[in-house]
This record gives C-alpha cells, sequence and structure tokens, in this order.
C-alpha cells in the first residue's frame, strides 16, 4: 500500500502537453546537441523570427533588472576600491568626466531629427487629408488604429465590470499613438545630477529623449546645458571642476523656472526653425504611401539610435513606475504612487533603464483588413489570433508603409483568423 501510494504516474499530464512551433525547434536543437548558435539554427530563426509582444508586468512586481544584481555589486565594490587607491584622480572617460562623447554627437542630431519627423509625419497621418482613425479607450489607455474599435474585453478603468471589460471608444490624436515620458531637465549634468524635492517646480521638465540628445551634444535653446572643455577632477568621490568661468566653452546661465506652457507645447512642436519653400511643395507632393514610410524609419532610426545613445549615457527608470530620468543618477523628488511606496516615502526605486523605457512602443492590436467598411470588429473570441504591433508601425502599415521584418510575427502576418462561428472548431 505505502509503494502504490510512493508512485504517481504522471502520463496522462505529459500527454496533454502541446508544443508550438518555437518551441519544437528549440528542442530539436537541444536534442542534437546544440546548447551554442549554429550556422543552421541561426538561419532557421532567420526563416522564422519567432518573436512575441512582451507580457506587462504586474503592479505589484518590480521590473526586471537589465543588468544582474551581481554585476552590479562587483562594479560598486571596484569603484570603491578604486578610489581607496587613489582619492584624487582625473575622469578620463566621457560623459563622466564632464565632456560629450565626439562620435555620439552626430547621432544624437539624428535621433533629434528623427524624433521631429515622427511627429511631424504622424500629425499629418492622423489629423490630415485621409487621416487615419485613432480611437483610444474613455476610461483606460487603450488605443486602436481602426475605423470601428475592437470588441476586445481588456479594459480595466473605471466602472470595467459593469461593462464586462469592454472598451468605451472615442477618437484620439498623436499623443495616443507615441508618447515620450517627461524628466527633469539638468544644467550641468556633472556638477548638480540631482534634483532635490524642493526643485521639482524650479526645474523644467521635457521630453526625456530630447533631454538625451541634449546632454549628448544637441544644443536647444529653451533648454540651455553647461558645456565644458577640460574634465572634472574626483576628490574622495566628489566631482571638482577647477576650469573658470570665463574659459568655459558654451557656458550659459542658469536656466529659468519652468512654466506650465512648457510641458504642454513641447510634444506638438515639430520644427524649430521654418521650412523653405521648395520643403513645402515636396510636403504638398508626397503621398500617403511615401510619408508613411518616411515616418516609420523616422521611428525605426530614433529607437535605434537611443539605444546607442544609452550605451554611454545613462538612462534611470523607477521600478515600479514608468517615471525617467535621464542623467548619472535619478531625481530625489517624492512623486512616486506605485507599490511599496510608503515604504520609500515616496521616492522612486531607480534602476538601469531600455529603450521602452524611454519610448514606449505601446502595443496595439493589428486589423488585417482596415479598408473594408464592412470588415466586423474584432472579436473577443478570436484574440488569440491577432497580432499586435506598436501603435506607430500599425497606424504606417495601414497607411501604406512596409512591415519591418522585426515586427512580422509580432503581428502574425501568417495566420488566418477563422469566423466567429468557427473558433470552437479549430483545435
Amino acid at each position: 500500500m505505502q509503494g502504490s501510494l510512493g508512485v504517481r504516474s504522471r502520463a496522462p499530464s505529459a500527454s496533454l502537453r502541446v508544443l508550438f512551433p518555437r518551441q519544437l525547434t528549440a528542442r530539436a536543437r537541444w536534442l542534437q546537441g546544440g546548447g551554442g548558435r549554429t550556422g543552421a539554427s541561426e538561419e532557421d530563426e532567420a526563416a522564422v523570427p519567432y518573436v512575441d509582444v512582451p507580457r506587462p508586468g504586474r503592479k505589484w512586481e518590480r521590473k526586471p533588472y537589465v543588468t544582474p544584481m551581481k554585476v552590479l555589486i562587483r562594479r560598486a565594490k571596484e569603484e570603491r576600491q578604486a578610489r581607496r587607491e587613489n582619492p584624487c584622480r582625473v575622469l578620463e572617460h566621457p560623459p563622466d568626466n564632464g565632456l560629450v562623447v565626439p562620435h555620439l554627437v552626430d547621432v544624437a542630431r539624428r535621433v533629434h531629427a528623427a524624433r521631429e519627423g515622427l511627429l511631424g509625419g504622424l500629425t499629418r497621418l492622423v489629423e490630415g487629408e485621409g487621416a487615419i482613425p485613432v480611437k483610444r479607450c474613455r476610461f483606460c489607455p487603450e488605443v486602436h488604429i481602426g475605423r470601428v474599435g475592437h470588441e476586445i474585453r481588456t479594459c480595466e478603468g473605471r466602472n470595467s465590470g459593469a461593462r464586462n471589460s469592454l472598451h468605451v471608444w472615442r477618437p484620439g490624436t498623436v499623443r495616443d499613438v507615441v508618447g515620450f515620458p517627461y524628466c527633469y531637465h539638468l544644467f550641468d549634468r556633472v556638477g548638480k545630477p540631482r534634483v532635490v524635492h524642493k526643485e521639482k517646480y524650479d526645474v523644467p521638465r521635457l521630453p526625456a529623449i530630447l533631454e538625451l540628445c541634449i546632454q549628448a551634444g544637441v544644443d536647444v535653446q529653451r533648454y540651455p546645458t553647461k558645456r565644458r572643455t577640460r574634465p572634472v577632477y574626483s576628490i574622495e568621490g566628489r566631482i571638482v571642476d577647477f576650469e573658470p568661468d570665463d574659459e568655459a566653452a558654451g557656458t550659459l546661465p542658469e536656466p529659468p523656472a519652468c512654466t506650465p506652457s512648457l510641458s504642454t507645447a513641447a510634444p506638438t512642436i515639430i520644427s524649430s526653425t521654418s521650412p523653405d519653400v521648395s520643403e513645402e511643395e515636396e510636403k504638398e507632393e508626397i503621398t500617403v504611401t511615401e510619408l508613411a514610410s518616411r515616418t516609420l524609419q523616422s521611428w525605426l532610426d530614433m529607437r535605434s539610435g537611443a539605444a546607442r545613445l544609452m550605451k554611454k549615457y545613462s538612462v534611470h527608470t523607477c521600478g515600479y513606475c514608468p517615471e525617467v530620468q535621464v542623467g548619472p543618477k535619478g531625481h530625489k523628488v517624492r512623486m512616486c504612487r506605485a507599490t511599496k511606496h510608503q515604504q520609500r516615502d515616496g521616492q522612486h526605486a531607480w534602476q538601469e533603464a531600455t529603450v521602452d523605457d524611454l519610448v514606449p512602443p505601446n502595443y496595439v492590436w493589428h486589423v488585417v483588413d482596415p479598408a473594408g467598411d464592412e470588415a466586423p470588429p474584432l472579436a473577443n473570441e478570436l484574440k488569440r489570433y491577432y497580432g499586435k504591433a506598436p501603435a506607430v508601425v500599425e497606424l504606417c502599415v495601414q497607411a501604406g508603409a512596409p512591415v519591418p521584418a522585426e515586427y512580422r510575427s509580432m503581428m502574425r502576418l501568417d495566420v488566418v483568423p477563422p469566423a466567429r462561428d468557427e473558433y470552437d472548431l479549430v483545435a
């Protein structure tokens, strides 16, 4: 009797397991002994790039660390040991020494130009003639690109239980398609890297992607910054600047206090200079398909350029809320209202940020036939057959732009969803 109780058969549970194509490819690679990457495996991954949309984390869980904690602890110990051995030293590598990285200045300018081109193209696609309809839920931040809002029950806003988690759609704008998180502007990135709680109304806020470009070498008249010509010293962990103020190139006075109009007008600015007549004629003659392709390329260039800048210029995000701060350290303004903020006295739990934290992709459901007037809305029963893509990509694809290779698997272009009366017949 004891022997029969100690042995438990696992055959029924194993027989019910279903392996998807990506799991079959991974298992076959493991059975062949391919623990590492081989040429055949790389060709298979290039032919079938299975990439799923990352699942959003739970509200009470912290975001995963980009760099493992063991590596961060080891770096901190090495820096502390180097500070003990040499308490007075000159910081050699930019941007830690107060200087800009020379080969990243052009990258920052291209990112800044791509951001302006993205905003200009989205404005014409959403608000111009033959605009692509954009819908936004009234009670949650859900966005849909299409003539009719979908019927997928994913609303978590106010009174969602009474509506059976259905969305209440209303017309959307460009800010619903792409949104840039704001951060505090640092006049002196090295001399004063943090903004304290008392300065939260005195320091202006601007989009974090724009602050990253400014710190990388882009000069914006509205947001002055200090440019050094000599590296700074580190004396027992404190930054000391021996450069005279009259020899500092590009040194500007302290920035004025921020006004409410700064934060509201910044996202709608497309270009700081007036275009020529030839550029205006070119914009008028361009087709919708070409405009969508250029806008999508600006989106891709901005994200790739921002990823390059973030390898040198540190960007921090809160582990529990979407707050972002560009600089060597996070600010100390007590305005976090996420999980466990009482234990931190409202301060943010800063950690290393990713490109998705700096430029949120804002995933939306992919519509296969957006031009069909009689096309039914996306059904909740068939949501596992629908793909997703960033809102900018979905908008540009519906306007005629080609689908980028890295988003083909997310949009599930090779999947044909069944009809509403046939979904229960599909295995």
